[in-house]
């Protein structure tokens, strides 16, 4: 592992120097990686450890919208695509990468062919650390590990078919083998991670559902809504209202943070945009932070998981879903953002 000082903190952290692909394809010469589930992350995983050179298989339900999408991607039926049971029992390595409520319902078809030697592996730390909710507790004879890269299953994709990679978290929860770490390490190279950092099921599940409905998605919605209502409210246009609120955000200034970081873009700034962002972020800050306090304590007690579970199980919830997106799809900001995205000159 190679030592990285973090803004002063010094970690430790796998890069594909020090543990290249062929390593990886070495350790996994005689596995059959069994990827259950061909929905958000399945792809992108499937389809970059095929590319590197592993033996992969998916398990699918058969007629639905995920298996045509398997098969569009050149997975073959009784040759590399099967059910998943059958999945699960050839696999060595079953990457379990159904969504949270995907796996509490299929957990006691998947549990049965975790057969000693094995291994499990997840890309999120919801089954397992939720599991006096979720009923999922791995056999004591299995590796039991995570490789959570840290986006989309179409970002990792996306990077990977450019040559680049997608950063990932890795933990061992359990080393039944004596190879788990070693396991682990070698599928997150194999699935495009650009590098790979250390950590545990319970802060892997606790900071990414922070995450999600914090800087991710949830607050930046709602600092996104909060902005443009306040511009229209004072009379400013639609147009106007989203390019300052989110078109110059995404397309102009986030990339350049995303290259060189926030303290080049406050440096590299207009001064009077440099002095306005300076002396308001601090109030941002201190304003959200109570915010961010109750929502860590609610996915640190359990409670967040509870909702999705409880909502999971409802009959309707789909339909009930459809209805809640439909806030987003219907505001006039993002049918606005509809509207510019095709003005913009590539989509044109």
């Amino acid at each position: 592992m190679a030592k990285i000082d973090f803004g002063g903190t010094p970690e430790e952290v796998v890069t594909r120097e020090e543990f290249p692909l062929d390593k990886a394809r070495k350790v996994m010469k005689d596995e059959t990686i069994a990827v259950i589930g061909y929905g958000v992350q399945g792809p992108g995983q499937a389809l970059n450890l095929r590319d590197n050179g592993f033996n992969v298989i998916v398990g699918q339900r058969k007629g639905g919208q995920s298996w045509d999408k398997a098969v569009e991607d050149g997975f073959v039926e009784d040759r590399d695509l099967f059910g998943i049971e059958e999945a699960c029992e050839k696999g060595t390595v079953i990457q379990y990468l159904l969504s949270d409520a995907g796996q509490i319902a299929q957990w006691p078809t998947v549990k049965k062919h975790l057969t000693s030697g094995k291994a499990l592996y997840f890309s999120h730390g919801f089954g397992v650390t939720y599991n006096d909710q979720t009923g999922i507790e791995p056999p004591s004879d299995v590796d039991v590990i995570l490789v959570a890269p840290k986006g989309s299953g179409t970002s990792l994709r996306r990077l990977f078919v450019a040559g680049k990679g997608l950063n990932s978290s890795f933990a061992v929860h359990q080393d039944a083998t004596g190879k788990a770490r070693e396991r682990v390490i070698a599928l997150g190279i194999g699935v495009g991670s650009g590098y790979l950092f250390e950590t545990d099921f319970k802060k892997e599940v606790y900071s990414d559902l922070t995450g999600e409905r914090g800087s991710l998605m949830g607050a930046i919605q709602g600092l996104f809504a909060a902005q443009y209502n306040l511009l229209r409210k004072k009379g400013h246009s639609p147009s106007e209202a989203f390019n300052e609120t989110v078109e110059e955000a995404t397309q102009s200034l986030y990339p350049l943070i995303a290259e060189n970081g926030m303290d080049w873009m406050y440096a590299n700034c207009s001064t009077t945009a440099q002095r306005g962002a300076l002396d308001w972020w601090k109030r941002f800050r201190d304003a959200v932070a109570p915010v961010f306090e109750d929502l860590y304590e609610s996915v640190a007690t359990g409670n967040e998981a509870g909702i999705t579970i409880e909502a999971n199980k409802k009959p309707h919830y789909r339909t009930a879903l459809e209805e809640e997106l439909k806030e987003l799809s219907e505001s006039e900001m993002w049918k606005v953002g509809a509207a510019v995205r095709k003005l913009r000159p590539e989509n044109k």
